[in-house]
């Protein structure tokens, strides 16, 4: 199902504003942002370096409870930073971008930001809006199935494996977005300069640590679920959702998702 109204935050944000006038005083960058993401990169660097030696069940159990949980908040933290609200600068923001990309091992800050930015002016409409799933894969793992066993099998592979499609469904579906400029160059060689400086240093098994963290990251993970919670219409057509439980704490609030796409300059 794809909703065939217009996208509904920009009106909703103009009505707001006109009786809340004073939300204006909330947009703007948030400085602890950059505190946060430091804190949580030094945490991935040592839990990489910590876990080297330790036994496979331990070291997997360490990076979907950890690893994966940090990585994801990394991904929320560019998420933050794609719309400058981490910095008062546009160039400071995607610099920084680089530095919470690192211990996800594979440059996406810069690549991230042109496909987001269409998500919030076309949201729900397939072939542009490139976080919700185009109509082949819905085709792929529900019209072809055959009972409601293959069907569920289908939607548990899609969810294990939902970062490779988060990944690679952008630059397929639209790949005249990615971007041809200096800064996708400077991401790419800052990242591979980090990757292969650790692995000179510390071995290759400190690369799985990071590989590992950002699969989990973005498969059957508690931080995950909203790439399906926010805008997957399960029933009526109300087109996003928002959730205010405890996990906001380790996402930037990602949860309060109908408010960030009323309000996409208001931080977290």
């Amino acid at each position: 199902y794809y909703r065939e109204q217009a996208e509904p935050h920009a009106s909703r944000k103009v009505e707001i504003l006109g009786k809340y006038p004073q939300m204006k005083e909330l947009m703007g960058p948030e400085p602890l942002t950059k505190y946060i993401v430091l804190a949580t990169v030094a945490l991935q660097i040592g839990m990489a370096y910590l876990t080297l030696e330790w036994n496979w069940p331990a070291y997997l159990l360490a990076i979907y409870v950890v690893g994966a949980t940090a990585n994801h908040s990394l991904f929320l933290a560019i998420h933050e930073l794609s719309h400058n609200l981490g910095f008062k600068k546009i160039e400071h923001n995607k610099m920084f971008g680089m530095v919470a990309n690192l211990p996800i091992g594979i440059a996406y800050s810069i690549t991230f930001k042109p496909y987001h930015m269409e998500h919030h002016r076309y949201q729900g409409e397939d072939g542009v809006d490139t976080d919700i799933p185009s109509w082949l894969e819905g085709w792929a793992i529900t019209a072809t199935s055959s009972s409601y066993v293959e069907h569920t099998a289908k939607k548990f592979i899609f969810m294990f494996c939902q970062i490779l499609a988060y990944a690679f469904r952008p630059m397929l579906v639209k790949p005249e977005l990615v971007p041809k400029d200096k800064w996708i160059v400077m991401n790419w060689v800052v990242q591979l300069t980090f990757d292969f400086s650790i692995m000179y240093l510390f071995g290759w098994k400190i690369m799985l640590y990071f590989l590992l963290s950002t699969f989990f990251a973005g498969s059957i993970h508690p931080t995950a679920g909203h790439f399906i919670a926010e805008h997957y219409v399960m029933e009526g057509t109300t087109e996003t959702y928002s959730y205010y439980g405890p996990l906001n704490y380790l996402t930037y609030n990602v949860g309060y998702h109908n408010e960030h796409h009323d309000f996409p300059n208001i931080a977290w």
